[in-house]
């Protein structure tokens, strides 16, 4: 049971961390290594792409050391933060920036709404003035 409940408040956790990752750090002093993912250079790797770090690192320690120190809930904290990594990447990169050619026609209301929220995200190439900086989450006003 404390697996579960560590697993699915860093799950939910994540949307709130990484929302404010993304406006606060992404969009503040760590806009130079942002800045290719709103303005991009044709490359396939981004200088953005290094900010999986900042998730996947705590979440690898979290697992470690919750397997070293018999901690169950450090351990369910770790597969709730690398699940919300897991989704974050098939949702951002696969289906919404086509990356990679995974997930083709694979729409529904949801997935519909992720992509129109992140659109207008995307229609502001500079730091200032943004929106929309969660994943998940998306306001009802990217539903209709």
């Amino acid at each position: 049971m404390i697996f579960f409940i560590g697993f699915f408040a860093a799950f939910i956790g994540m949307e709130l961390i990484a929302w404010s990752a993304h406006k606060y750090l992404m969009h503040g002093i760590l806009w130079k290594v942002h800045l290719d993912h709103h303005q991009p250079t044709g490359k396939f790797f981004q200088k953005n792409d290094r900010f999986f770090l900042i998730f996947a690192l705590p979440s690898w320690q979290c697992i470690m050391l919750g397997f070293i120190f018999g901690s169950v809930l450090s351990i369910g904290i770790g597969f709730g933060i690398a699940l919300y990594g897991i989704c974050y990447f098939l949702i951002h990169e696969v289906l919404i920036h086509r990356r990679f050619n995974w997930l083709d026609n694979f729409d529904n209301k949801y997935f519909t709404a992720v992509k129109r929220a992140h659109r207008v995200h995307h229609e502001k190439r500079e730091k200032e003035d943004g929106e929309c900086f969660g994943l998940l989450y998306v306001p009802k006003k990217y539903w209709k």
